[in-house]
């Protein structure tokens, strides 16, 4: 790292940041100074209930009504209750905007759909689903599964299901129908929502006897609703039982009147699931109360949303940052959806959007960004992106050289927000501070109001250590529950079990000298050589400087009494894996790194296993490595590709 920021944000852009304009408001109202972050980050920790409070006001949060109590503490992190007495609907908050005709959505399907729908079509839209699922005797609590891609319906039908109390759960239709039941089995829906088919990398792409199995094998389900995207949805409806088309099932419904049901604080909003690589996926339960108030936090104040931003994340339904995207609509700007392939029909694909649309924020991952890097294109040479004025990247840690790439070959004038939290929180630890220089290779500061902070495996905090990500105070967004987790145990167990009282969040990190972090990879993930705690993302960050490869998996293989680096590459096509290239990424990875992160072995392959929202993932490598069978391929964009690191004759000496 170094102690030169690669990017400082202007004076005017601070002062007119929402932050800035937060913090003037805030120290008003408490009668003291917030003249630093740091002194409004430690306020929104050490006294919750005016921060919060400070936040619901700012940012005009729609309730029936708040309650007496702001904050009540509950003896244990996880029985600490926000808002208690509140009663609220989430979309409701997010269609306040609404009665307008300037775009709310819009939206590319590859080259082949294009579609802008307004405020007004939105509401509408929304208003004639949530009176269907009415008709069709789904009432507040029930479950409504939907297997669909980031499509202007899918938003309309997820707040249709929020304006009525239900509880949704979605997944992208790449998914197999293992792995949809695993997840939607678990909470019996009584709705299931699909597409007639997707669009990927040019190709129609037809699930219609995957919907029709999955709806079978699920007797909660009574109804089955289509959403047109390749323009089968009705044919296909005919061929299953129960099943109707959106468009035609809501015909009769085009002048109902939108209504919300005002629902406690901490009621479900949506079950997400964790990946599901060792076993079947868990779901994780979300209140709609602490999702609306940690996204108006990021949004507005990390993100800088403003009403006339047009915001865009490349995303799948089956991935948090899809709702995270969603509650962007509570800013009334304009919501920028695309779904399909990044790289269709070549990697101009995103930036010719930006472009069209006057894109200002742009969400995306970072394999993403290391991957247009390597094409040796610059997006800058050949694309205006004259309203951009943020770019936001997770998934995985943003590589140093990535940042490089961002400021030399995108745009000079940018905020780049490196973000990282996860499909627990539906939310970020740490993510970007519009008043803070960028420093190459780190996400800037914790985010507000929650108490971030790294552990040794004592318990004890360090600075400009390697540690455990961990967070020692409630917040919001934390899960209400498990679903079928009566106990409490399997919460317990994932978040408590390392650390009394305190928030392990599975994440290798440390604090830099500037106050912000550098994520190093997974905690279940880190590699163990001799002893040393060494994180995946340190050997990537060095691997993916080397032209030759696209992208590199690294795993601790058990070997004589101790752990040993095996580093996995795939390469760019056209290049093999000679001594050269072998020595040259060694090299790299000793002089960038350290001697201990030098791999015993380097190993070709064609394929490198990714989960659905497109993480590679180690740990199923690693079983495979040791001859332990993977518990759910069916977690696993390519599952394939595991048979490739099956008894490889490399790694017997």
């Amino acid at each position: 790292m170094t102690d030169q920021p690669i990017w400082v944000p202007p004076h005017a852009r601070k002062k007119s940041s929402n932050l800035a304009r937060f913090m003037t408001k805030l120290a008003d109202r408490q009668h003291r100074a917030f003249s630093t972050y740091e002194a409004l980050h430690a306020y929104s920790i050490a006294e919750p209930e005016g921060f919060w409070s400070a936040v619901w006001d700012e940012f005009g949060v729609l309730a029936e009504s708040r309650g007496q109590t702001y904050f009540a503490e509950g003896g244990h992190m996880r029985h600490a209750r926000f808002f208690p007495g509140a009663r609220l609907n989430y979309a409701e908050n997010l269609l306040k905007h609404s009665d307008c005709d300037k775009p709310a959505i819009i939206f590319r399907g590859e080259e082949r759909v294009r579609l802008t729908l307004s405020w007004s079509e939105l509401k509408a839209k929304v208003a004639a689903i949530a009176s269907l699922l009415r008709s069709l005797g789904t009432r507040p609590g029930d479950r409504v599964c939907a297997v669909v891609p980031n499509h202007p319906d899918t938003i309309a039908a997820f707040l249709a299901v929020n304006c009525i109390g239900a509880v949704w759960s979605s997944c992208s239709p790449d998914f197999g129908e293992r792995g949809i039941l695993d997840r939607f089995s678990q909470i019996e829906p009584k709705i299931l929502i699909a597409c007639d088919g997707y669009y990927y990398n040019g190709k129609v792409i037809d699930i219609s006897a995957k919907t029709a199995a999955v709806a079978a094998k699920l007797p909660t389900v009574g109804h089955v609703l289509l959403i047109d995207y390749i323009g089968e949805a009705d044919r296909h409806a005919r061929s299953m039982n129960n099943a109707q088309s959106l468009a035609s099932a809501i015909a009769p419904w085009g002048q109902a009147p939108l209504s919300f049901e005002r629902m406690p604080f901490d009621h479900p909003i949506y079950i997400l699931f964790s990946s599901g690589t060792t076993g079947v996926p868990k779901c994780i339960v979300h209140r709609a109360g602490g999702v609306l108030l940690k996204h108006l936090t990021e949004h507005f104040l990390h993100t800088d949303l403003k009403p006339d931003d047009r915001l865009f994340y490349f995303t799948t339904c089956g991935w948090m940052m899809w709702n995270w995207l969603v509650s962007g609509l509570v800013a009334g700007g304009t919501l920028l959806l695309y779904d399909g392939s990044p790289f269709y029909p070549d990697e101009r694909a995103l930036f010719d959007f930006a472009d069209e649309e006057g894109m200002t924020i742009f969400g995306t991952s970072a394999k993403y960004l290391d991957a247009v890097r390597k094409t040796g294109w610059r997006p800058m040479d050949t694309h205006e992106l004259g309203a951009l004025r943020t770019m936001c990247s997770t998934g995985s840690p943003l590589a140093p050289e990535s940042f490089d790439f961002v400021y030399a070959a995108v745009k000079p004038d940018l905020h780049l927000a490196s973000i990282s939290g996860g499909t627990d929180i539906c939310g970020c630890f740490v993510a970007g501070n519009p008043l803070a220089p960028v420093y190459r290779g780190e996400i800037q500061a914790p985010t507000l109001g929650v108490a971030v902070d790294i552990f040794d495996d004592q318990g004890r905090p360090v600075r400009e250590r390697k540690g455990e990500l961990v967070c020692t105070r409630p917040f919001p967004s934390m899960p209400v529950m498990f679903w079928n987790d009566p106990t409490g145990e399997k919460y317990h167990n994932a978040y408590f079990a390392r650390f009394d009282n305190v928030w392990c969040h599975g994440d290798f990190a440390e604090w830099t000298s500037h106050g912000g972090v550098i994520i190093h990879g997974r905690s279940d993930a880190t590699l163990n050589p001799g002893g040393v705690r060494i994180g995946t993302a340190e050997i990537y960050a060095q691997v993916e400087q080397i032209p030759e490869v696209a992208e590199g998996l690294a795993i601790g293989q058990d070997w004589d009494n101790d752990v040993r680096i095996i580093l996995f590459v795939r390469l760019i096509e056209g290049h093999v894996l000679t001594p050269e290239l072998i020595d040259r990424i060694r090299t790299q990875i000793r002089n960038g790194a350290s001697p201990r992160h030098v791999p015993a072995k380097i190993i070709a392959v064609a394929d490198i296993p990714r989960t659905k929202s497109g993480k590679i993932t180690e740990l199923a490598v690693r079983d495979i490595v040791h001859g332990r069978e993977v518990a759910n391929r069916e977690a696993l964009a390519n599952p394939e590709a595991l048979d490739l690191y099956r008894a490889l004759p490399e790694l017997r000496s």
